[in-house]
């Protein structure tokens, strides 16, 4: 993404102020819009607009995050039906985050609230306002009075968007108590090693019964035309996928959690996540794969373990 540089600048330059709020205003619009490269777009029109912006501006924090949002906002709401596919699946595009990239736009974004790409995933059954006042007030921590600033309605206006969006989510798998990340790291930890083995009968005891798998590869690589429900079915999809033995298995951190990368010579095919239940078994898994659904995650600086 092109913008300031911040070698060399003098903390109350707006070139200073915009470089120190780019990774708050990524994240805000990649939660938003679930598309990292469109996310970068945003911030940048961002840059462009306090650029110009009256020297006045007293607050360039909530001035850039106003802008940002409503930017995102006409973005969704002009373009909902791209996301679409066939089968009517789509789901977010992943960032690699941590050690796992060289670099990691969400590195110093303090509050990791709606990051993971399960949450990413829930938030695109939200109306796109809902989905802002989600996002703000939870993962950024405005006020409801910031949060009707930026979108444009009253006090109560603001609260009722808030309620409605929790509502709507509240028993999304994603809203469910989660296991340490501890607890995470060793349950992906554990499917890795049951797909290096080839043996998925590893995974009987990993899976809930009602376990889903949702795939989405844009249509640019095999899956299944629909999520598939239930752990049986899963696990006989799996067997042969993992039959073929045409890949590499990789521990990655995606969206600050563990994931794993399947590969064929260091080239990333599919990337998966899962939403994790407090007894540390899988309730949801997140199959993202495909060139167009991967590229962010290419461009990052991939780093695969030796």
């Amino acid at each position: 993404m092109e913008g300031p540089s911040p070698a060399g600048e003098d903390a109350t330059t707006p070139e200073a102020a915009f470089t120190a709020l780019r990774p708050l205003l990524f994240s805000v619009a990649y939660r938003l819009l679930g598309r990292p490269a469109d996310a970068e777009d945003a911030v940048q029109e961002s840059w462009l607009r306090f650029a110009r912006a009256p020297a006045e501006v007293r607050d360039p924090r909530s001035w850039l995050i106003q802008v940002v949002t409503r930017l995102c906002l006409d973005q969704l709401r002009s373009a909902r039906e791209r996301h679409e596919q066939p089968s009517g699946i789509w789901l977010p595009e992943p960032v690699l985050t941590g050690e796992s990239v060289a670099e990691d736009p969400l590195d110093t974004v303090e509050r990791r609230d709606l990051l993971s790409l399960g949450a990413l995933a829930m938030l695109q059954r939200l109306s796109p306002s809902e989905r802002a006042a989600l996002v703000l007030h939870e993962a950024i921590g405005l006020s409801h009075g910031e949060v009707a600033q930026v979108l444009g309605v009253s006090d109560a206006g603001s609260r009722q968007l808030l309620a409605r969006a929790r509502r709507r989510v509240a028993a999304d798998p994603a809203r469910q108590p989660a296991p340490s990340p501890a607890m995470h790291r060793r349950l992906v930890a554990a499917l890795r090693a049951a797909f290096d083995s080839g043996d998925t009968g590893q995974l009987v005891g990993l899976l809930r019964d009602d376990a889903v798998l949702v795939p989405d590869t844009g249509g640019e690589l095999a899956a299944p035309p629909s999520p598939l429900v239930g752990r049986a079915t899963i696990l006989h999809y799996l067997a042969g996928w993992a039959a073929l033995r045409w890949y590499t298995a990789a521990d990655v951190e995606v969206n600050g959690e563990p994931g794993i990368l399947f590969h064929a010579g260091g080239e990333p095919a599919y990337l998966v996540t899962f939403v994790v239940d407090a007894e540390g078994r899988v309730q949801l898994a997140l199959n993202v794969g495909g060139p167009t659904k991967l590229a962010y995650t290419k461009r990052q600086g991939l780093r695969l373990p030796a």
